[in-house]
């Protein structure tokens, strides 16, 4: 469990479309085998520290002749952003995908005083 020290909880939220690969025979709808993309996301403003990020798939466009196999994540999650990480495998053919997040957190309390 995370337990926040401050009264002031910050919450992110953001939409991306992450590719369409159909549109331009990318290596997700094309490709065959382990495929990874990498998104890096930054956050309105900076956390007080690294939030808990939650990464979901809001729309997927994948070819249902073929096994659907995916996986989203976060990572690297810092204060200021992190990164989606998206991959299929094997002979799946995905056209597009769009992520949500949400990321909470302890805010900056801009009348706070940080002492060291």
């Amino acid at each position: 469990m995370r337990k926040l020290r401050s009264h002031l909880f910050g919450i992110d939220s953001g939409s991306l479309v992450l590719f369409s690969d159909f549109l331009d025979d990318g290596e997700m709808w094309t490709g065959d085998g382990e495929r990874i993309l990498r998104r890096y996301v930054e956050f309105s403003e900076a956390y007080a520290n690294p939030p808990v990020v939650n990464v979901t798939m809001s729309m997927w466009d994948i070819d249902g002749a073929t096994n659907q196999r995916v996986d989203i994540a976060a990572a690297d999650i810092t204060a200021e952003g992190f990164t989606i990480v998206f991959q299929t495998w094997g002979d799946t053919r995905v056209a597009r995908v769009r992520a949500d997040w949400t990321a909470y957190g302890e805010a900056h309390d801009e009348e706070g005083w940080d002492l060291y």
